[in-house]
């Protein structure tokens, strides 16, 4: 009936938009098991990553009906900086989840040089999918979030209402701080190099 036992998706899902949706839609229709690999799943936030790896659990979970939701399981990979390092921590996560003998692919889109990682798994099959949703990114999602607002036509419902409940947090209001503070050091580092390369009068 599928294809894999197991398909891999790695991301930050920082937050979960449409396009991550679809993909796991596609892999659940190829799979009979999802297996997330929850990146930059270490314990602090920062104004890149302001929701931790339980938090994106129920995030992405919400979703979905309680029979995919079963299907779906979760690996928690924290940042190393060695490329090596961290390709031995996804497998390790990856194996502790998986049947032996599995069937085991990855599946994502090459989006630009950050989708590098995707080749580094050469025993895993990989799905390769077209650019999907118009390939939105989380970035602006996120920059506009801590401004105020909530893009709800680049998310499922699931992630509109946990972002609505997060943003009446205290959480939400110190990375929304944090946000500012640092958007305006940027204008200010901005105006700097602009006036230091003034022609001399």
């Amino acid at each position: 009936m599928y294809t894999f036992d197991y398909l891999v998706f790695i991301g930050r899902f920082q937050p979960f938009h449409l396009a991550h949706l679809q993909t796991i839609e596609i892999a659940l229709q190829q799979s009979q098991h999802v297996i997330l690999a929850l990146g930059s799943a270490q314990s602090e936030r920062n104004i890149k990553n302001p929701f931790l790896a339980h938090e994106r659990e129920q995030m992405i979970l919400a979703n979905f009906p309680e029979d995919e939701q079963k299907r779906i399981h979760f690996v928690h990979v924290v940042d190393v900086y060695n490329d090596e390092k961290w390709v031995k921590q996804v497998k390790d996560l990856v194996n502790k989840v998986v049947q032996p003998n599995a069937k085991v692919g990855l599946i994502g889109h090459f989006k630009d040089e950050s989708s590098y990682y995707l080749a580094l798994f050469p025993e895993w099959e990989m799905v390769e999918l077209d650019s999907l949703k118009d390939s939105i990114s989380a970035t602006p999602m996120r920059e506009a979030y801590y401004r105020g607002e909530i893009q709800t036509e680049f998310f499922p419902k699931g992630t509109v209402y946990f972002l609505e409940e997060f943003q009446k947090t205290s959480t939400y209001q110190t990375l929304q701080q944090k946000f500012n503070a640092n958007d305006r050091s940027n204008i200010e580092a901005s105006s700097g190099r602009e006036i230091k390369h003034l022609p001399k009068r």
